[in-house]
C-alpha cells in the first residue's frame, strides 16, 4: 500500500502560497525537477482541501491551468469539503469527511501514493494520524507572508526523519517520514 504524502513547494521563508493564497511567485520557478517527477511518478492519487482546489494556479494563463502538475500527471482527485459543488467536475470525488476521503484516495491509488495538496488538509491528515511523508521542494525566495507550510497555534512538535535531500536546478528537494 501507498503512503499518505505531503507535496508542495515552499519558499525558503516557510510559505507554500503568498497572501491570499497567491501562486503567482512559484511561476519563475517551474521546471525540470527529476525528483518532482518520481513523485508524480509514484502517486496514484490526489486528495486537496477546497481552498487547494479552487485556490491559484501558477499555471495560469496557460495551456495547462487547472490540471495537476501542470499537466504533468492525471488520475484521480478527491477533494475534502463541506460544501460539495452541486454540478460534478469529471475526474474529481467530493468528500465531506476526513477518515472517508483518505481511505477513498487510498483505495484508488491502489499501490502508489496519495499526494495531499493543501496546508489545511495536510494538517487534518497529521492530526489524525493519516500523513506518512512529507516532500517539500525549498524554493530560493522568501515571501515575508501567505499561507505557511504547517501552522498550528500554540505549537506542537512533530518529530520526523529525513528520507531523501536533492537538488535541482530551482529547488532544494527533501523527503520526510512522519514518525509516532
Amino acid at each position: 500500500m501507498g503512503k499518505v504524502q505531503y507535496q508542495c513547494s515552499m519558499s525558503l521563508d516557510g510559505f507554500i502560497a503568498g497572501p491570499g493564497g497567491d501562486m503567482s511567485w512559484l511561476v519563475p520557478y517551474l521546471g525540470p525537477d527529476p525528483m518532482v517527477d518520481q513523485i508524480m511518478e509514484r502517486t496514484g492519487a490526489l486528495l486537496a482541501g477546497r481552498r487547494t482546489f479552487g485556490g491559484d494556479d501558477p499555471y495560469k494563463g496557460t495551456e495547462h491551468e487547472g490540471e495537476a502538475y501542470g499537466g504533468g500527471w492525471e488520475g484521480p482527485q478527491f477533494v475534502l469539503t463541506h460544501d460539495p459543488p452541486d454540478a460534478p467536475v469529471p475526474g474529481v470525488t467530493f468528500v465531506t469527511d476526513l477518515e472517508t476521503a483518505v481511505a477513498e484516495a487510498r483505495a484508488a491509488a491502489g499501490d502508489k501514493n496519495v499526494g495531499v495538496l493543501g496546508a489545511q488538509i495536510a494538517a487534518q491528515c497529521l492530526d489524525a494520524g493519516l500523513l506518512d511523508e512529507i516532500f517539500v521542494g525549498v524554493v530560493p525566495v522568501m515571501l515575508g507572508d501567505g499561507v505557511r507550510l504547517f501552522d498550528h497555534p500554540g505549537g506542537t512538535r512533530v518529530k520526523l526523519e529525513r528520507i531523501s535531500l536533492s537538488e535541482a536546478p530551482n529547488s532544494t528537494d527533501l523527503l520526510f517520514r512522519v514518525t509516532r
